[in-house]
């Protein structure tokens, strides 16, 4: 069936609810917005919301997990499963507040020890399966994790072996009863490999722990005590310098955030969810599977680590409605070799974030997946983390140029340096409020206050312009800002110029240390499968269309960006790359933030 008849015939068969979003009344002369909720902020607990989805949705699939064998659990499966394994961590002296972090890539053990370790009122800690040794004990001393569940194997990774290199007395101490110097505060590890190494628990041991009578009276005992304003989950952010700060997000954080995005999109029980990105981030364990949870959406995990393949396998097999990916990722997706191959025309909906779409990209994104709508999510950690998504009558230009308009129930205003708010259409930094912001840093007093002030508004460190509709345009980072000569350039901005050039797929733009200017531009550049780009040919592009000093001096064409976990490119590493291959000197004076 032809592209254009599916989109007839979908919109036949699905008529979208139509909103208007109010903004409260504000002077129309300066940045500010207030967007004020349909419907009462929830106040259920992780552990409720499950028990209300499975509740009302009893056969209702909410998870598959495709590899690397496939598990599918009805909502009612999800809850049982769920309140076993919640018992068994009690049973292993486990007490309300206490850390419990989780390693390794995308699994049902994985899913499943988030929602029952929060359904126990105990601290789920994040961990990103990409840490080695040294990142690994930093956060386990960081926030003080108690027990640790671990993969057993992830790429090159071996989780116990690493584990090891920083707390050797693992290897010879009894399941539960660890004592070490590297991680005094770390008692039990638990192991999801069918046999457990020495030191460790199975995690099919805890899950028949969990059914014992014994821990599930324990477990009715401690539900009550647990409150949706408790800290559930900490997740490691680098901000802007320094080492990874522990963001606390409370249940009342992340179950509403779950639910507004639920709601933009009008997700229901018809939807499928493909949910690629990696569960220790936001995106994936809020933006996914809680917003999966209030809707009673099908929530479907194509592979333990993104996998273009799978993800159009998936797709095809389970017939999902929506797809989640960064910018980046789905790119990958749609030049994907056997994407020709694959049935993708169920989707409705193609979901972003993590960065701003090219108009171009969203018009690929349109034609390739036939989805009459390529939706944007815009937010930090901090901020639970959605603070701005696209609005359903948007246009591609609109989704291009914006990070969308704000969330219900949330204030945006935009400040200059001195905290006072711009008029409409000035740049300043973006402020949030509203019961999406952190409780804060995790025994970090003096980074909270940095980051939130007296009144509770939270600085995300984004430059931005406020448009009269409420949409918002991030024009940079306060941090990434480049100074040439004394001259402000936005790498934004000259991206989105290098976007417009036929023959590039993706853009990225950065400073780079210069002994005369301060900084130099430079842009690491992907050209589209059969084209061909010179530096010659891309600064004759630039030339007589933007300022002479936005026109990058050092250019690195490539096939492949560097990138987290969760699908975000990494400036830092770029910036690094091209110091060594062009040899640039003298750069004592400047400071990067790394980034995760």
């Amino acid at each position: 069936m032809a592209a254009t008849a599916v989109r007839v015939l979908r919109r036949a068969l699905v008529v979208p609810r139509r909103r208007t979003y109010v903004t409260q009344a504000t002077p129309s002369v300066i940045s500010y917005v207030s967007v004020p909720g349909k419907v009462p902020l929830s106040s259920l607990t992780v552990g409720q919301l499950l028990d209300q989805t499975a509740s009302k949705y009893p056969d209702q699939v909410g998870v598959i997990f495709s590899q690397p064998t496939q598990i599918r659990k009805t909502f009612a499966q999800l809850k049982a499963d769920t309140d076993q394994l919640a018992a068994g961590l009690i049973s292993l002296g486990l007490e309300k507040g206490d850390r419990v972090g989780i390693w390794g890539p995308n699994s049902y053990e994985w899913y499943l020890t988030h929602k029952a370790g929060m359904k126990a009122g105990l601290i789920i800690v994040n961990i990103n399966p990409a840490y080695q040794g040294r990142e690994i004990n930093y956060c386990l001393n960081k926030v003080g994790v108690k027990a640790l569940v671990l993969a057993e194997q992830f790429k090159t990774s071996n989780y116990y072996n690493m584990l090891l290199e920083s707390i050797p007395e693992l290897e010879k101490s009894d399941p539960g009863r660890l004592n070490s110097k590297g991680a005094p505060t770390l008692t039990t590890v638990v192991s999801m490999a069918d046999k457990p190494p020495k030191g460790t628990f199975s995690f099919q041991e805890i899950l028949a722990r969990g059914g014992q009578s014994e821990a599930k009276d324990a477990l009715r005992k401690v539900e009550p005590h647990v409150q949706f304003d408790d800290v559930c989950n900490i997740q490691f952010t680098s901000g802007t310098t320094g080492n990874p700060k522990g963001v606390m997000l409370s249940h009342h954080n992340i179950v509403n955030n779950g639910m507004i995005v639920a709601d933009r999109f009008s997700f229901s029980t018809k939807d499928k969810l493909c949910i690629p990105v990696p569960l220790f981030h936001c995106f994936g364990s809020v933006v996914g599977t809680l917003a999966g949870l209030v809707s009673g959406a099908t929530a479907v995990y194509p592979s333990p680590a993104f996998s273009p393949p799978d993800i159009l396998a998936s797709v095809a097999q389970e017939r999902c409605t929506v797809l989640y990916s960064t910018p980046t990722m789905h790119i990958d997706i749609l030049n994907c070799p056997v994407f020709p191959k694959h049935d993708v025309t169920s989707l409705r909906l193609a979901v972003t974030a993590g960065a701003v779409c090219p108009e171009e990209l969203i018009g690929q994104m349109k034609a390739q997946y036939t989805v009459d709508n390529v939706a944007s999510c815009y937010g930090m950690t901090e901020t639970s983390p959605v603070s701005f998504q696209s609005l359903p009558d948007d246009t591609d230009k609109l989704r291009a140029e914006t990070v969308g308009f704000p969330c219900e129930n949330t204030e945006v205003k935009i400040v200059d340096k001195e905290g006072r708010i711009v008029p409409l259409g000035m740049e300043g930094e973006m402020c949030v409020r509203g019961y999406l912001n952190m409780l804060g840093y995790w025994q970090d007093a003096d980074k909270t206050k940095e980051t939130i002030d007296t009144a509770r508004w939270l600085r995300t460190g984004d430059l931005t312009v406020m448009l009269p509709s409420g949409h918002a345009r991030v024009v940079g980072r306060l941090k990434d800002l480049i100074i040439r000569g004394g001259e402000n350039i936005y790498p934004r901005e000259v991206e989105d110029f290098l976007h417009a050039h036929p023959d590039i797929q993706e853009a990225q733009v950065f400073g780079v240390p210069d002994p005369r200017m301060g900084e130099e531009v430079a842009a690491w550049v992907g050209i589209k499968e059969g084209r061909s780009l010179t530096d010659q040919d891309l600064r004759a592009f630039c030339k007589g269309k933007i300022a002479h000093y936005k026109i990058p001096k050092y250019i690195v064409f490539t096939k492949e960006f560097p990138k987290t976990t969760s699908g975000k490119v990494q400036k830092f590493r770029m910036r690094e790359d091209t110091i060594k291959q062009f040899q640039i000197k003298d750069i004592t004076h400047l400071k990067y933030a790394t980034e995760t």
